[in-house]
């Protein structure tokens, strides 16, 4: 349940700090209120913590989200509209707003994205670029194993089984399964460890603050486990100057799926590799990359086999 608060006004209604810790203070999901937070504290920041709710204008307001997000992928364009929409329902329930201030704004189509897989030798030049060993270790785990972002930070040293190759993960949805690398994790994986027994796999650059759960602290370094967000801001810094970049973290468990696929792995393969329990989700990720399908054109043209050396020719 959310806390009560009780509301300071002014003449013109709810300060707009309040409002927005009271709409944060109702939702119950973690990440969804980190994620609203971006937008809602961003407007306390630029339009101030006294000013009311009632006073938000639409024409302001517009100018305002399309000169802090405008320019921004369509997802988070689409995150952060979705996050006031949903403050400002809430305070018009409230009684703090009539009408709606973002009634200038709308929410922007996502096109359909058929190439995410990235290439072989895209995937090389990220696994070989130049960038701190624990980063390295985690995009590699990433592609060998095909393991959502989440589930491979979610692990602790314990979970891992080197010897064989593997680790115990939490899919979504709760369920427990294992992961699988192959030999470049394998051999990367021992320094990023340096002999630790306990705590989470990959660590952050430095201590954990006080308010961190022990559970995500490592007890030898003090220091805390690697969030999402700043595995995702790393990658994205350290692929900007790639050939087609700046990558996802995502895109390296699609190219995994992807190329697997394309060598031929059987649909329980896949799925067993992904963790994915409806094959509808599979064919997502299971589709031929414009890289292969260049390969399979060209073994299929009879010109190209004609002009091969040691092809024979009729006269």
């Amino acid at each position: 349940m959310g806390t009560v608060r009780a509301l300071s006004t002014q003449s013109s209604g709810v300060r707009l700090a309040e409002a927005v810790a009271t709409f944060l203070d109702t939702i119950a999901v973690a990440n969804t209120r980190r994620g609203y937070a971006a937008a809602c504290n961003r407007l306390v920041a630029d339009f101030g913590a006294d000013s009311a709710v009632a006073t938000l204008e639409p024409d302001q307001l517009a100018a305002w989200f399309n000169a802090v997000w405008g320019d921004r992928e369509t997802k988070t364009f689409n995150t952060r509209l979705t996050a006031l929409k949903t403050a400002c329902a809430y305070w018009r329930d409230q009684g703090w707003l009539t009408g709606d201030p973002l009634v200038r704004l709308r929410t922007r189509p996502i096109p359909a994205d058929r190439i995410r897989a990235l290439t072989r030798p895209q995937i090389e030049l990220i696994l070989t670029t130049a960038a701190p060993l624990r980063d390295r270790v985690l995009w590699t785990l990433l592609y060998e194993s095909a393991a959502r972002t989440e589930e491979a930070l979610s692990l602790d040293v314990t979970d891992l089984d080197t010897a064989n190759r593997c680790a115990v993960v939490t899919r979504k949805g709760g369920a427990r399964d294992v992961i699988v690398w192959q030999t470049r994790t394998a051999r990367l994986l021992p320094r990023l460890l340096a002999g630790r027994r306990r705590g989470p796999v990959f660590l952050t650059d430095r201590p954990a603050r006080p308010s961190v759960a022990l559970a995500d602290v490592d007890p030898t370094t003090g220091q805390a486990r690697l969030s999402y967000r700043r595995a995702a801001e790393l990658f994205e810094e350290h692929t900007t100057g790639l050939p087609g970049g700046p990558f996802t973290l995502h895109q390296l468990r699609h190219s995994a799926l992807t190329h697997a696929a394309e060598a031929g792995a059987s649909t329980p393969m896949l799925m067993a590799l992904s963790g994915h329990t409806s094959v509808r989700s599979l064919a997502l990720y299971a589709r031929v990359s414009a890289e292969a399908l260049a390969r399979w054109q060209a073994q299929r043209d009879p010109a190209a086999r004609r002009n091969r050396p040691g092809s024979s020719r009729r006269s």
